[in-house]
């Protein structure tokens, strides 16, 4: 399970969840007694099925649950690349591959209006892929904002250079986001080289990309007008002789 960011908040497991109900322990005494394995095993499976199903995944205001040990459901992971995998403004340079590895990995969140994805002066832990909605990047500095929408990454200079965040991202409407926590995705990067190389290649557009945003548009150099001559003194003709 990837660890998450401070101001993620894991859901409490409820404490009825996570003790073993005296029906199903004395059940599983009276199996070990009369030598019962394959019984003993049954009342193991559904006490773990009954606990898992006890975690709800509910992500509300920036406040995420897990359900189990599975942030994401298969369906959605499979919808989710397809939206990543398109956006010409993402990490364009991961293989299909890649993303599976990457969104099995993820941690899905969600965002109100008006609530910080990133916050300017805290560290981010990792970064964030917008699935759907828009948020705004805002440079104090500047007094300029950027957008970022489904597909593309904030907060990936905190991510790179493990400082506090330069500029606050804002949902401008409701965002679902996932979440990549910088350790997992070094473990990751650890035992794929070929994913890390892509990964930091693509995160290089983006900040390119992003720097030429905040420059401008380059101003076309005024021609230099190259100075008149005068005229050349017109020269009589020699006389032609006789």
């Amino acid at each position: 399970m990837p660890s998450l960011p401070p101001h993620v908040i894991r859901a409490d497991v409820d404490p009825a969840a996570t003790l073993v109900p005296l029906p199903i322990l004395l059940a599983c005494l009276a199996a070990w007694v009369s030598d019962n394995l394959s019984l003993s095993l049954l009342f193991v499976v559904v006490y773990q099925l009954r606990s898992r199903n006890s975690i709800s995944s509910v992500a509300t205001g920036g406040t995420l649950r897990l359900s189990g040990a599975c942030a994401v459901s298969t369906a959605s992971q499979h919808h989710d690349v397809s939206v990543l995998s398109a956006a010409k403004n993402g990490l364009v340079y991961l293989t299909p591959n890649d993303w599976a590895l990457i969104v099995d990995k993820a941690v899905r969140m969600k965002f109100r209006a008006g609530e910080n994805l990133v916050q300017k002066g805290k560290r981010t832990h990792g970064l964030y892929l917008v699935l759907n909605g828009v948020a705004s990047v805002q440079i104090a500095a500047r007094g300029t904002s950027l957008e970022v929408s489904a597909g593309e990454v904030c907060g990936e200079i905190s991510f790179l250079d493990e400082l506090p965040a330069t500029a606050e991202v804002i949902a401008k409407e409701a965002v679902e986001a996932y979440y990549l926590d910088r350790t997992t995705l070094l473990s990751l990067f650890e035992l794929f080289p070929h994913l890390g190389s892509r990964f930091y290649h693509s995160l290089a557009g983006i900040l390119s990309r992003r720097l030429r945003e905040l420059i401008g548009p380059a101003v076309p150099a005024k021609p230099v007008s190259s100075p008149k001559l005068a005229p050349s003194p017109s020269i009589a003709p020699f006389p032609k002789k006789d």
